[in-house]
């Protein structure tokens, strides 16, 4: 508790200010109080928790674990062979340099308002950070360490899973913790821009009725899902990588 203590403090000082300056600008469609969003949100919990949560819950998941499979399976191929890297890693920068704000209305065209036009969003999102970081902790991986393993007549699969493998898990959860919080991100942006249900379609419902409490109460529940998917991971990852902190 005392490594969050000044956090906290942070966290409430903002709060407060936040809180004070509503009530003198007194708007709330605009500047809603935290404790009005915090009405609110104990208001439209039944509706938010029970109908709502559950569809961006499932855009997270699918959209995070095809990244998740695509992006490892891609860091294993393009460090198996060269040509493949050189081939890939430009169209991965790439990638990135396309606005997803962009995009999202062209996946609502082609799918329409199906779960898969925010599941491709997300993936966009998610996708390149756990690629790129996955591949980079396999180019890690040490030399000296590599030529032992061959002079002591390793297999290529022991090579791989025996030392590959573990030097590239600390940068593959690295990449995890920065896609988890971003796949929140991309379900939110694309239930934003076409959807049916879902959190962030519920903020932009709320938008469309001017009532600034009923924006932000779905706002803070998609932040409370990023703050608990990133402590699974960092759980996760020190369950897995106990042999590094000893």
């Amino acid at each position: 508790m005392k490594n969050y203590l000044y956090s906290i403090i942070l966290i409430t000082v903002f709060l407060m200010i936040w809180e004070a300056g509503a009530r003198f600008v007194h708007a709330s469609f605009i500047l809603p109080a935290p404790t009005e969003i915090a009405i609110k949100l104990w208001e439209l919990k039944a509706e938010l928790l029970l109908y709502h949560l559950p569809v961006t819950l499932a855009v997270i998941a699918i959209g995070l674990g095809i990244s998740l499979v695509l992006g490892v399976i891609l860091a294993i191929s393009m460090n198996i062979s060269e040509t493949l890297e050189k081939a890939i890693y430009p169209i991965l920068i790439t990638s990135q340099t396309i606005p997803i704000i962009a995009l999202a209305p062209i996946f609502v065209l082609w799918f329409g308002y199906s779960i898969w036009s925010k599941v491709i969003v997300t993936i966009i999102i998610t996708f390149f950070p756990i690629t790129v970081s996955t591949f980079d902790g396999f180019r890690s991986t040490s030399k000296e360490l590599k030529e032992l393993f061959q002079t002591l007549g390793a297999s290529k699969r022991q090579l791989f899973f025996k030392l590959e493998v573990p030097s590239a898990l600390p940068s593959f959860f690295s990449g995890l913790k920065v896609a988890v919080p971003m796949s929140v991100i991309g379900a939110a942006i694309g239930e934003w821009l076409g959807a049916q249900a879902g959190l962030g379609y519920f903020s932009r419902r709320m938008m469309t009725q001017f009532n600034g409490a009923g924006v932000f109460a779905p706002i803070v529940v998609l932040s409370l899902i990023g703050i608990l998917l990133f402590i699974t991971v960092v759980l996760l990852e020190k369950y897995i990588l106990k042999w590094r902190r000893s």
